[in-house]
């Protein structure tokens, strides 16, 4: 196995997986478990609290009884035991905002009044940009591919389509990011295939 190589572009260093690996969401396999699975909320970037408790009334028609409860009790976001900003989350379970379709499959309650034309904001970019986890530093953002068994069904959809992490993930980086970094993102990867 390869050691994991890394490229930068202004103040970030990103890993070549962005480029290499395939990936296109597959939630007819999923069901959304990524926004079920796991022992934390989805991160928050400190702007993304104060703008949960903003559209929070916008947002809470749309939301499971059990969502609005653990929101009630614990607040529109959480700080982790380890400090990090994150989304509530139900008895330690499943995010607050998730809803679920007519076939079991998880939603976002906040992309669904997005949707709706309630509220302007899509949702966390740190689910936007799922799969991949950016971590911020003192001088520099990484910015990384998180592999997780969940997604070996997108993983195989992108194969399947040949859809590589960065194509499938445009507007997510361009809104965390910028065009201009979005297209020296592309020039690299035309690079690499030279």
């Amino acid at each position: 196995m390869r050691p994991i190589q890394m490229f930068q572009i202004d103040k970030t260093i990103v890993s070549e997986d962005i480029l290499e690996k395939e990936f296109v969401c597959n939630l007819g396999a999923c069901k959304g478990e990524c926004c079920i699975a796991g022992e934390a909320g989805a991160p928050l970037e400190k702007n993304e609290v104060a703008i949960l408790k903003e559209i929070y009334p916008k947002v809470k028609p749309f939301l499971r009884k059990e969502g609005i409860e653990a929101i009630e009790k614990q607040g529109t976001s959480v700080v982790s035991d380890l400090g990090d900003l994150e989304t509530t989350l139900i008895e330690g379970a499943e995010c607050a905002y998730v809803i679920f379709d007519d076939n079991k499959t998880a939603l976002c309650g906040i992309e669904a009044a997005h949707k709706a034309g309630d509220i302007d904001f899509k949702k966390p970019i740190s689910c936007h940009l799922y799969p991949v986890r950016v971590q911020e530093y003192t001088s520099f953002s990484a910015v990384n591919y998180h592999s997780w068994p969940i997604c070996n069904d997108a993983c195989a959809l992108g194969v399947e389509l040949k859809v590589p992490v960065y194509k499938f993930l445009k507007e997510s980086l361009v809104r965390k990011f910028g065009e201009k970094w979005y297209s020296e993102l592309e020039n690299v990867a035309r690079n690499l295939q030279k």
